[in-house]
């Protein structure tokens, strides 16, 4: 991403400069978290990916040692909230559907045995062709052929499961007939009519009769009719709860919503210190991804210059930090000033900017997360100490966040200066949150789909879950097995604090924008950026420095940088100063320290 392009000013007639600047107007009261589409789209994420789910609740609640990681734009802990609720249902059905297979398999005279082997295979299927959006070849491969084989067989065992029911299987109404006159029978043969009936659908079948009985098939098939109802109905429920407490409509109320309400005071107890942090200014950071939760990066950069005294000017004042970040402030805020001829109706994403000051502390050398400084004094004492410094694990930024395409896209530019030996250090570092994934996206319209089918329809989306229902079901009560054995003995309680491993946000965004919303990130960002260029060239000017060297080493980075992403790049300007470049992937740490 290019940075700001400051022109060289014209000379002016000397005007007198106000004390203070016009006040600007302040940020325009957005969306609260718990309530934006944002949050709504990972909460019905949460019923839509069971990988998600499972992700969010490792790092949320499994993991509570963890500091949470800044939730822009949305709310962990309501995120977490239905997370949990998706996982109590599922294992709920699951227990359901299990016990179907459990009391069905002896009431059919095990005749339910030939539908478990091709279940386990279709729910084996996926595992083996990965998680990977385009798999290996002989992945591929291996998950179509066990898939069509479990098929296959599931049909053939529902073909000899009908066969049984009407009769096709029994032995007691066969008649042989022979030949008078011959030891042999009939041409020396015997046969029976049922068994032929039953050979013509599935040869071999007739033998079926000395094992099951017709009703044993009728219970088989009542069953596997069970299990198809208990997917509708858990498909039911998801499809009202998008229509009811996940709607558009229904959503900002969180005090009415049922995943809110859960009584388990460990969940309490957790939710209550997400919110504490998650939007706290003080940042506990874990060293190997400081900027987790704040997107991709896009171009960071550090541009160094020499402080050299302006010999127009008679006086020269000190330059402190905080000085020039105050000469930043006011201009990036008549940013959410809209245009003379808008109106003051218009929307424009840049009336809610929002500028505030933040602190990163490293998470190691805490006891407990308890020991966390989220109190105003102690953050206003860091803030104060931090701001001078020239920073190694402790650093101050001066954050700058525009919230886009309903919170969904959310652009953020850290800025830091530092002053010391006659030089002036400015670091830009720009993170982009991209928007929800697709499929979480489309949840309203697979819900609404489902909920105005026809009874056709809906009938045959239940029975295409029978087939993988027990594998499906040994699978998800199996992972809820695994996540308490880990939360009884992984001793997260009594851990030493981490920082954040991962974002729930992150984790659920896509790649790349839309044209759109990447022309939006440019516009934020350039908007952004030459604001803070401009607000340092006037804070050398008014402490009597010269900016011309300022100026033109801004326009060289412009130079240098295209608007285009250019993910994990650090660029520094000055004398002995050198610049690398390093490409690496998504959510990985290039930040120049």
């Amino acid at each position: 991403m290019s940075t700001a392009y400051v022109p060289q000013q014209p000379q002016q007639p000397q005007q007198p400069q106000r004390a203070t600047p016009e006040p600007a107007p302040p940020a325009q009261p957005g969306v609260p978290p718990y309530a934006s589409e944002a949050t709504r789209l990972l909460c019905a994420g949460t019923y839509l990916d069971p990988a998600y789910r499972d992700r969010v609740i490792e790092e949320l609640d499994l993991n509570e040692q963890r500091f949470v990681a800044p939730s822009l734009g949305f709310d962990a802990a309501r995120v977490l909230a239905h997370a949990l609720r998706a996982r109590r249902q599922e294992l709920l059905w699951a227990a359901a559907i299990l016990g179907l297979w459990a009391v069905g398999l002896p009431l059919s005279g095990w005749l339910l045995a030939l539908f478990l082997l091709p279940g386990i295979a279709l729910a084996v299927a996926p595992w083996i062709q990965g998680l990977t959006v385009v798999p290996p070849l002989y992945r591929a491969i291996g998950a179509f052929l066990v898939r069509w084989w479990g098929r296959a067989f599931f049909t053939t065992a529902l073909i000899l499961t009908l066969v049984v029911a009407f009769g096709g299987g029994s032995d007691s109404g066969s008649t042989s007939y022979q030949s008078y006159g011959s030891d042999d029978g009939y041409y020396g043969s015997s046969y029976s009519d049922s068994t032929s009936y039953a050979d013509l659908l599935v040869p071999g079948s007739g033998d079926l009769g000395g094992l099951a009985k017709p009703w044993h098939a009728w219970l088989a098939l009542a069953v596997l009719a069970g299990i198809a109802l208990c997917g509708h109905a858990q498909r039911t429920r998801f499809s009202r709860a998008l229509a009811g407490e996940l709607s558009p409509q229904r959503f900002p109320d969180a005090a009415n919503d049922p995943a809110e309400k859960a009584e388990s005071p460990r969940f309490q107890r957790i939710r209550q210190r997400i919110r504490t942090e998650q939007h706290a200014p003080l940042i506990m950071y874990n060293e190997t991804d400081p900027f987790c939760g704040a997107g991709t990066a896009y171009s960071t950069w550090v541009l160094a210059v020499e402080l050299r005294r302006d010999e127009l000017k008679k006086e020269q004042q000190p330059l402190s930090n905080r000085a020039v970040l105050e000469r930043i402030r006011p201009l990036l805020e008549r940013l959410r000033i809209p245009a003379e001829y808008a109106g003051p109706g218009v929307r424009d994403r840049l009336r809610q900017l929002e500028i505030d000051e933040c602190v990163f502390l490293p998470a190691e050398g805490l006891l407990s997360r308890d020991q966390a400084p989220y109190t105003p004094d102690a953050f206003a004492e860091h803030r104060a100490r931090a701001v001078e410094e020239g920073a190694e694990k402790r650093r101050h930024f001066l954050r700058i966040r525009v919230d886009g395409w309903d919170e969904e896209l959310v652009v953020t530019v850290f800025v830091r200066i530092h002053t010391q030996g006659r030089m002036l250090v400015l670091e830009i570092a720009p993170h982009v949150l991209t928007p929800v994934r697709a499929d979480f996206k489309e949840a309203d319209r697979v819900a609404h789909r489902f909920r105005n089918n026809n009874w056709v329809g809906k009938t045959a989306a239940a029975l295409v879950l029978v087939p993988g229902s027990v594998g499906r079901s040994l699978v998800q009560l199996g992972r809820g097995a695994v996540y308490v054995w880990r939360l009884l003995t992984g001793g997260h309680a009594g851990a030493l604090p981490e920082g954040p491993a991962l974002s729930v946000r992150e984790l659920a965004s896509v790649d790349v924008g839309s044209h759109f919303q990447e022309m939006d990130v440019a516009r934020y960002l350039r908007s952004i950026q030459d604001r803070v260029a401009n607000g340092v060239r006037a804070a050398l000017a008014d402490a009597g420095y010269e900016t011309g060297e300022f100026v033109q080493k801004i326009v060289n980075v412009s130079n240098d940088v295209s608007i285009g992403r250019v993910e994990g790049s650090t660029f520094a300007v000055g004398s002995h100063a050198t610049a690398t470049s390093v490409v690496q992937e998504k959510g990985a740490d290039t930040h120049g320290r």
